[in-house]
C-alpha cells in the first residue's frame, strides 16, 4: 500500500479546516441571530455578526478555490 501524498495530505486538511469554519459559522451565526432577537439588541449589533458570517463564508469561497486548483494541476 502507498503512502499518500503529502500535497493530498495537506489538501485534506485544509478541506476539514473549511468545513469546520463553514459549520461553525452556520451554528454561531444562527445563535447570535436568536440571541439578539430574544434579547432585543440593536439592529447595527446584529449587522456586525452578519458581516463575521460574510466574511468567513468569503473566506471559506477563497480556500475552496485554491483547493479545487491545486487538484487541477
Amino acid at each position: 500500500m502507498q503512502r499518500p501524498d503529502p500535497e493530498d495530505t495537506r489538501r485534506a486538511a485544509q478541506a476539514r479546516l473549511v468545513a469546520f469554519v463553514i459549520a461553525g459559522t452556520m451554528l454561531l451565526w444562527m445563535g447570535a441571530q436568536w440571541l439578539g432577537g430574544a434579547l432585543g439588541w440593536d439592529t447595527r449589533y446584529v449587522f456586525l455578526f452578519d458581516f463575521a458570517a460574510i466574511a468567513a463564508f468569503v473566506w471559506a469561497m477563497v480556500v475552496t478555490y485554491q483547493i479545487w486548483r491545486g487538484r487541477q494541476r
